[in-house]
């Protein structure tokens, strides 16, 4: 199966809210969440034969937990020519109190 560029899709917030609050529930020391900006996203988006964004969990040394974003082609294959981490952090780069992150 090929990648088209229509894989995903919207949810309703209570929905996002209900994934969230469970993960909050297993795992209340874990971050709540990461951010990358603009520009990378469009770095990787950008190349060519792109299709969307794979994103794989990691973990630092201090057991915090990471994404690693990577653009991903057609043939379901990662673009290994741009790999992106260096997100910030929420806490405690976070957003005001929320369904999603409260």
């Amino acid at each position: 199966m090929a990648f088209d560029g229509t894989e995903g899709g919207a949810i309703t917030l209570s929905e996002g809210a209900a994934l969230t609050s469970e993960h909050r529930l297993r795992n209340p020391k874990a971050l709540k969440g990461r951010f990358f900006g603009r520009d990378i996203l469009n770095q990787i988006l950008d190349q060519e034969g792109c299709k969307g964004i794979r994103m794989y969990f990691g973990q630092d040394e201090d057991g915090n937990r990471e994404l690693v974003i990577v653009g991903a082609d057609e043939f379901e294959d990662d673009m290994l020519d741009l790999i992106a981490d260096l997100s910030a952090a929420c806490p405690s780069k976070c957003s005001t109190p929320n369904a999603l992150n409260s």
